[in-house]
């Protein structure tokens, strides 16, 4: 009796649990991800809570709002869904294709045609609306004294290397601090629910970079690779 070939393990694979609560909990490893390890996507977030401020601080249309919203969230789409097609490429070719050059190419173009196009469309909203900018211009002072050192908390907090704990928590407070300040007297409550989304955003990447750079699953499946290698 020929002796019994030796199985081959299979590579680790995430682990997904069912249930719409891990659904949610997934989604956000993966925006979290994209955060800490793509430079763009952490651009896209400061320049996210620029919009935030400039629609907390005038008395915009609806139509303003709504379009500048969802050029954000369409921008942050983008990203992460170039991200996961950077990764899938690196995943299927383990040496250089032209191909995937032009596929990774490709993808980040239409990143850069989304960035291009949403800047067009903040600006033309600022100038179509830039009567409200220069009869509120009190307000216009009060969101750069707080959205200035807001924006500077979400940048290093976000920073490309690990700090300690007690620099995030502090840094965390001051931006819910600053927050309560705008909330006071906010021309929208939906830009600045959305800041504070941001924030939370920002706190996640930069406890996820201090314990590795990899949330939840991920995490486990890199220490597997790692293993067994």
């Amino acid at each position: 009796m020929p002796p019994a070939s030796p199985r081959v393990p299979r590579p680790p694979h995430p682990v997904r649990r069912a249930g719409v609560f891990n659904s949610f909990v997934h989604a956000w490893n993966g925006l979290i991800h994209t955060v800490v390890h793509q430079r763009n996507m952490r651009v896209h977030l400061v320049s996210a809570i620029l919009v935030g401020l400039v629609g907390s601080g005038l008395p915009l249309g609806l139509a303003e709002k709504v379009t500048m919203i969802f050029c954000v969230l369409l921008m942050f789409f983008s990203e992460i869904l170039n991200s996961a097609l950077e990764a899938l490429v690196d995943l299927a070719v383990q040496q250089f294709d032209e191909k995937a050059r032009v596929t990774k190419d490709a993808a980040a173009a239409g990143v850069l045609v989304l960035a291009i196009g949403t800047v067009v469309i903040f600006a033309s909203v600022l100038v179509t609306d830039w009567d409200a900018v220069t009869t509120h211009l009190p307000q216009v002072w009060r969101q750069t004294k707080l959205g200035v050192p807001l924006t500077v908390v979400a940048s290093v907090l976000v920073m490309d290397r690990s700090k300690p704990a007690w620099l995030d928590v502090a840094l965390a407070g001051i931006g819910l601090a600053l927050l309560g300040a705008l909330l006071m007297q906010t021309e929208s409550y939906v830009f600045t629910a959305m800041l504070l989304g941001l924030l939370v955003v920002a706190v996640g990447a930069a406890r996820v970079r201090r314990k590795g750079g990899a949330p939840g699953p991920v995490r486990s499946v890199i220490a597997g690779a790692n293993n067994g290698a």
